[in-house]
């Protein structure tokens, strides 16, 4: 299979507006987009420092757009990893409310390849983010924020640092960097969805953000098997990856993450002692894509991100 824009899988369809109605959204109060979740600080790798975040009410078009934050930074990196394009080569917007930044990312970035599997892999979930950025769009509709500026080469030099992996990583090179990559944004994407459900208020919203949460869910379990099966090497970058999103997400003090080992037996299911997702606050995800504990720029948003939640 050749890596290009037109592999992308074809035939799914996408409702955009059947599963939540922009009227939800355009009819909100501008106060309750504009209500901030106060993230304050700026960090470091590895900060100390802790913030309490506040909670505001009927919050879902700041949650939606959080959300869309998150979907950017993934459709650009698949995006990218299997056709050498972003998103707005593959027809869908990427302008809005908020300042529009760039993609900081090496010259064709696209993988080279050399297992069809991971290859088909890479062009199906970036298919299925490119339509989570669109989706979230339409259904946000005036109210949707612009792609922050995203960046994927320096972020993942510095996390690899951060991890214990080397000083430099390029998750562009070959198949099997292009699934540890793949790795860092997964299991986050599935535990931000549901840490944000408590904060839904429309049963629409909340229905359409577990479908998506269920996709990201599948994405990160076929992430998880192949890099247990590839060997060692992996299964060591993948827990030491864990490790550091843990330490970040929780300053050590509790567990919203797992490694794909346990008692060097796979660990392909991250899960609570009943079974259940792990969930992370808007404020732990934000400490794993700033890189930082209270940080509210940096890593792969050196910007921020745009929104109220920021």
């Amino acid at each position: 299979m050749s890596s290009t824009e037109n592999n992308l899988p074809t035939d799914r369809s996408l409702n955009e507006t059947s599963l939540l109605n922009r009227r939800l959204f355009l009819r909100r109060s501008a106060s309750a987009v504009g209500a901030t979740i106060a993230l304050g600080g700026t960090g470091a790798l590895l900060s100390p420092q802790k913030a309490p975040a506040q909670q505001t009410t009927d919050l879902d078009p700041a949650v939606l757009n959080f959300a869309l934050n998150l979907e950017y930074l993934e459709a650009e990196y698949y995006l990218r990893a299997a056709t050498g394009k972003g998103i707005e080569a593959h027809g869908v917007g990427v302008t809005g409310v908020g300042t529009l930044g760039p993609v900081t990312i090496k010259p064709d970035p696209r993988v080279p390849f050399e297992i069809d599997f991971v290859e088909d892999i890479a062009a199906e979930i970036a298919h299925d983010e490119l339509l989570h950025v669109r989706f979230l769009r339409t259904a946000l509709g005036q109210q949707a924020v612009a792609r922050p500026a995203i960046n994927l080469e320096e972020s993942f030099n510095t996390l690899a640092k951060g991890a214990g992996l080397g000083t430099t990583f390029d998750p562009f090179a070959n198949d099997t960097n292009f699934l540890i990559g793949a790795f860092i944004f997964e299991d986050v994407g599935v535990t931000a969805y549901h840490g944000a459900a408590p904060l839904i208020t429309s049963k629409a919203v909340l229905g359409a953000a577990a479908g998506i949460l269920a996709v990201e869910a599948y994405h990160a379990g076929v992430i998880r098997t192949l890099l247990f099966e590839i060997g060692a090497s992996t299964q060591n970058a993948a827990d030491k990856i864990s490790k550091l999103r843990n330490t970040l997400s929780d300053e050590g003090n509790g567990t919203t993450d797992q490694g794909i080992r346990l008692n060097n037996e796979p660990h392909l299911i991250p899960a609570d002692q009943n079974a259940v997702a792990f969930s992370r606050s808007t404020r732990q995800v934000l400490n794993i894509v700033y890189g930082g504990i209270n940080a509210t720029q940096g890593l792969f948003f050196p910007a921020g991100l745009n929104g109220a939640i920021h």
